[in-house]
């Protein structure tokens, strides 16, 4: 969608559909000058006709009137936002999901959209800009009618009209350039998601990773089973062995082009991708099945992550991404309850239920990923139904014992509207993943799973601090809602992107370290005694020279 933004709160915008957000109250006498506009060119039936009907601008509600000609826009919409006291970014970003739901039904093509006053205009722009880019969103290339409609009308324009007292500056078109990037980067984590497991296998996976690491300008490097057979990836190995479709091993980089940013610690995300998991030898039922093509959201977030990261935020320091793609299925070659697999860090896990197996894919990545000493790691995957018993369908599970990385997350997810809420990661459980027979067992009791999954989990991470988000409610939408569809929502890729963000700004703040006053020269014997320096990771011996491109 084409978007542009115009100042001046009454100022003419073009659109066959002309968008009022209204905060509760505004109806009356302290109506803003965009309603006021239109209810003077209507002859005041506007105001009238949305009071007769019960319009209060809540949360949710919405009131649709013809103009009859008499506004340059053919109907007008005004939309609920609430409370203006309890307001919030994502209070918009919904609203403006539902305005581009009604844009669709009455086939227009363009809209014009009164941005409302608020105390962050950049954060305003940016929440109407991804809710109608978001909005827009369809998933139907496999239904006939869909194919059949492709040449009829669609929104294609959006005139976003700021507030009185707001002129259009470099921040707003960064805000509105952001939106737009980053809600497309979601739609197409989206499509990822809600393609059928017969498209989207490990395979296209990879080949989407690459496709990411070119729009994003990124380095990746995709491996297979031998890659992973040298890495000692013996858990990842385990899972993969009963499927015919070969596994991927994916490593996405960014790195600053300032070579002294470059060599900064990185950040680490970790996505889960089990492409399809029927549960393998531990077999789902067939209604537990059907939606699991929607077990590698995990790393379909990450990717769109990536590629906004990349093309568009660029901070000073390098951010690593690291997949596992796999099948989980059953066959004569599949693991078994009972089987003892060895991970990468050593460690030994006796394997009791064959459905537990994205947390031992993201055991050896999160090992992986700690070799390359980032300065923090975030992991998403949809990992546990405990979690969604817990938290629903809209709340991410978030777990860790690093306060302050936790807390970085969970503000990042506040700011970029997507919700989550903190579960502990408690040792009392972890007699529940106690082994007669190996280090530990994948699956524990029924009781606190998710906290079970998250324990597991923290084995592989050492002393680096560590967030781990459990997506499995909010990743697949059960309804409709303001900017959501039923089906794959792309959640975690906002919050990877406003975190990253907000790391970028507060290192560029912080002031520069003062220089050392440099050494005097040591002797020519003395230099010549100091031990070598360690070879380069990616050459050491433990380390494979280079991961292959696969198409």
């Amino acid at each position: 969608m084409q978007f542009s933004l115009v100042s001046g709160e009454a100022a003419p915008v073009s659109g066959e559909l002309l968008v009022i957000p209204l905060f509760e109250g505004e109806l009356g006498d302290s109506a803003p000058a965009p309603l006021t506009a239109a209810d003077s060119a209507l002859e005041g039936r506007l105001r009238a006709a949305a009071t007769q009907e019960g319009f209060k601008a809540r949360p949710d509600q919405s009131f649709l009137m013809h103009t009859l000609g008499k506004l340059g826009s053919d109907r007008v919409l005004l939309l609920g936002l609430g409370n203006r006291a309890r307001f919030q970014p994502e209070v918009l970003r919904l609203a403006a999901g539902r305005a581009a739901k009604a844009a669709q039904r009455l086939k227009a093509t363009a809209v014009g959209f009164r941005v409302p006053a608020t105390d962050d205009a950049a954060m305003a722009v940016r929440a109407v800009v991804e809710g109608l880019e978001l909005g827009v969103y369809r998933f139907d290339k496999y239904k006939s009618a869909a194919r059949e409609d492709k040449g009829g009308p669609k929104l294609t324009r959006a005139t976003l009209s700021l507030p009185q007292g707001t002129e259009r500056s470099r921040a707003l078109d960064d805000a509105l350039h952001l939106g737009l990037k980053l809600a497309e980067a979601v739609n197409w984590a989206r499509d990822l998601v809600n393609e059928p497991p017969n498209v989207v296998t490990p395979i296209k996976l990879a080949q989407a990773a690459q496709q990411a690491a070119k729009e994003g300008g990124l380095t990746a490097e995709i491996g297979g089973r031998k890659e992973i057979e040298r890495l000692n990836m013996g858990m990842f190995l385990g899972v993969t062995a009963g499927s015919v479709q070969e596994p991927r091993l994916i490593h996405l980089v960014y790195t600053p082009k300032n070579a002294k940013d470059a060599k900064r610690a990185p950040l680490a995300l970790v996505g889960k991708a089990i492409t399809f998991d029927s549960g393998g030898l531990s077999l789902k039922p067939t209604e537990g099945m059907v939606e699991m093509k929607t077990d590698m959201a995990g790393s379909a977030a990450v990717l769109a992550a990536m590629k906004v990261i990349g093309s568009v935020v660029k901070p000073p320091f390098p951010v690593h991404a690291f997949i596992g793609a796999c099948e989980n299925m059953p066959s004569g070659t599949a693991y078994k309850p009972g089987d003892i697999l060895t991970a990468r860090s050593g460690k030994t896990v006796e394997i009791t239920n064959t459905d537990a197996e994205g947390r031992l894919v993201l055991g050896d990545m999160l090992t992986w990923a700690c070799e390359h000493e980032p300065s923090a790691i975030i992991d998403l995957a949809t990992l546990t139904g405990a979690c969604m018993v817990a938290l629903g369908n809209y709340i991410v599970g978030a777990f860790g014992d690093d306060d302050d990385t936790v807390n970085s997350v969970l503000t990042a997810a506040r700011a970029a509207g997507e919700e989550m809420w903190r579960l502990p990661v408690s040792d009392l459980q972890k007699d529940a993943l106690r082994s007669e027979v190996a280090d530990m067992k994948n699956s524990g009791e029924r009781w606190g799973g998710a906290i079970n999954a998250a324990l597991f989990l923290k084995e592989f991470v050492g002393n680096t601090p560590w967030v781990h988000l459990d997506i499995a409610g909010p990743s697949n939408s059960p309804k409709e809602r303001g900017y959501l569809n039923k089906g794959g929502t792309g959640v975690g890729a906002r919050t990877l992107v406003e975190l990253v963000r907000r790391r970028a700004t507060e290192l560029a703040s912080q002031p520069e370290p003062a220089k050392a006053p440099k050494a005097a020269k040591a002797p020519k014997a003395a230099r010549a005694s100091r031990p070598a320096r360690s070879p380069p990771r990616s050459l050491r011996a433990s380390e494979p020279r280079g991961l292959r491109a696969h198409a």
